[in-house]
């Protein structure tokens, strides 16, 4: 619990892992919470496509959280939301265009008018209980994308968000040295800093860049062409729109979260002039070299647009000739994703181009040289890298040391940090964990459904009906049904072994439990001498 001398931190995620941003910071015993975002499930959550921050900390102590303020709208920023801030009764706060996207998000899980949403901007300073808040506007690949000065009585933050330093942004404004400057004129006692790029050693680039790789590709491409980017990254959109209208080609768009991000980018004055799309079927009448589709995908999600036209189950179609540009950059973990659809694509006779084969793409993070110069202008009595693998914070953490911070920290999620008064420490852990979103049910990730999940999808499992006569005697053949189980070459004869085994273990017993207990080893170990498996075994008994 935040003291009412000690000024504290806690990620709740985000560190440790690239997504799924929550921090808080406490301070005379309130709470401010940093963002709320979300992954994506990956092969150790069997049919689970979101991940969501476990938030019982702060859920304990929800009376004194002050505010829930976010600094941009990429779903690992504000994807959790929908599914958890209704539980926080708090306001959030946001700019136009993260409001807009929120806003989005509520509507569609019923949530409208149940969570106070109110607006900020640039320049606005929010009095939340003993926090100072000031938004300053940093460049990124969203518009609207913010760092936060967070001041109290124990002392100056300057929590940097998602950012780069872009001097031709193409939507929004660009960062101002200036601005930061006079920042670190007043003394800031820690950076929390976005450590995703910690090991590159050049500058992001600029979002404008980008319009001549684009323009180039597709001018080369003699038929279809499918551009693949994050949904959210507006300036990108606005940049593949401009390649659209230069280049002569009509625009179809797939995914609908591109739909959304447009729809909001539009309602709050950005992506005005974004060409008017065409339908799926007109695309594929019109001559190919007439048409540029925009697909969300770019990260290998089997359900995503690109996913489904690789594998020949979407309206829209990629064949012999026609070029696939990956305009986004692929997250680590996501290796074996993307190749497996680019092999698909292969497979349709489709070029694929990557940032590796022309100018397509830039990053949203700062590089090396971007990190020294924010050093130099905020100038942090301590550094705390987060928004990066333990890797990424462990570099930024020497970068930074190395470029004139007094002091660094590495921090995981759960440690819960002083960060006042005195030198920045690591106090005790809390506990974090992971929440998954199944269906419309939210369960812990390491709860008996997904661990029982695992095991079916590794071991396989053999279903097992007995039916007793009033005596307590078996009263007809036990019915045997294997699934998962590798035995399809000798299933008769793996059948007929399960049921005769499974008859033996039954006994006249009015103990039930004790009955199914003894099927279910008996099923299991004939299962083991044929398979070398241990498949889970259900048991059901009915009496006449």
């Amino acid at each position: 619990m935040a003291s009412n001398d000690e000024l504290l931190f806690l990620a709740l995620g985000g560190s440790g892992e690239i997504g799924m941003n929550v921090n808080l910071y406490g301070c005379s015993g309130k709470w401010l919470m940093v963002d709320c975002g979300m992954t994506f499930g990956e092969h150790d959550y069997p049919g689970i496509d979101l991940v969501l921050p476990d938030l019982e900390f702060i859920e304990k102590r929800r009376r004194d959280l002050v505010g829930l303020v976010l600094t941009h709208g990429h779903e690992d920023h504000i994807g959790a939301l929908p599914y958890l801030a209704a539980d926080l009764k708090v306001p959030l706060y946001a700019t136009p265009f993260t409001a807009g996207l929120i806003a989005h998000k509520l509507e569609e899980e019923g949530l409208t008018g149940q969570v106070p949403l109110k607006l900020i901007h640039p320049g606005d300073v929010l009095d939340l209980g003993p926090f100072r808040v000031t938004p300053v506007p940093l460049a990124h690949s969203i518009p609207e994308s913010n760092a936060l000065l967070i001041e109290t009585a124990l002392g100056k933050i300057f929590h940097t968000g998602d950012w780069k330093l872009d001097p031709t942004p193409v939507l929004g404004n660009p960062t101002s040295p200036e601005q930061l400057r006079a920042i670190g004129d007043r003394g800031i006692d820690v950076m929390v800093c976005d450590s995703t790029n910690a090991f590159t050693e050049t500058e992001s680039g600029s979002e404008a860049s980008v319009f001549d790789g684009l323009l180039k590709t597709v001018e080369e491409s003699p038929a279809r062409v499918l551009v693949t980017t994050f949904a959210s990254n507006a300036a990108r959109l606005h940049t593949i729109g401009r390649v659209a209208e230069e280049t002569g080609r009509r625009v179809a768009v797939a995914g609908r979260s591109i739909e959304r991000y447009l729809k909001v980018a539009k309602a709050t004055g950005y992506l005005t002039d974004f060409p008017e799309t065409i339908r799926y079927d007109e695309a594929m009448r019109l001559p190919r070299k007439e048409v540029l589709i925009v697909a969300t995908g770019g990260q290998g999600e089997p359900r995503a647009a690109l996913g489904r036209i690789a594998s020949g189950q979407h309206e829209l179609k990629i064949g012999e000739g026609d070029t696939v540009i990956f305009s986004s950059r692929q997250i680590p973990g996501n290796e074996t994703a993307v190749g497996r659809v680019m092999n698909q694509l292969a497979e349709l006779g489709a070029r694929t181009i990557t940032e590796r084969q022309a100018h397509v793409h830039v990053s949203g993070h700062p590089g090396r040289p971007e990190l020294v110069q924010m050093y130099g202008w905020i100038r942090p009595k301590c550094l705390i890298p987060v928004h990066g693998e333990r890797r990424h914070m462990l570099e930024q953490a020497r970068l930074g040391l190395a470029n004139g911070v007094p002091s660094a920290l590495v921090q995981q999620n759960g440690d819960l940090i002083r960060l006042a008064p005195g030198q920045p420490k690591k106090l005790g852990e809390e506990r974090v964990g992971r929440l998954v979103l199944d269906g419309d049910v939210i369960l812990p990730a390491d709860g008996s459904t997904i661990n029982e999940r695992r095991r079916l999808a590794f071991q396989g499992v053999i279903a097992v009906s007995i039916v007793l006569g009033k005596s307590g005697a078996i009263a007809a053949d036990p019915v045997i049904r294997p699934v998962g189980v590798p035995v399809e070459a000798d299933l008769e004869d793996f059948i007929r072994d399960c049921t005769e085994t499974a008859a033996r273990a039954v006994s006249p017993t009015r103990d039930e439990a004790k009955l199914r207990e003894d099927v279910r080893l008996a099923v299991r170990r004939c299962a083991t001498l044929w398979t070398g498996k241990k498949p889970t075994v259900e048991v059901l008994v009915s009496r006449l």
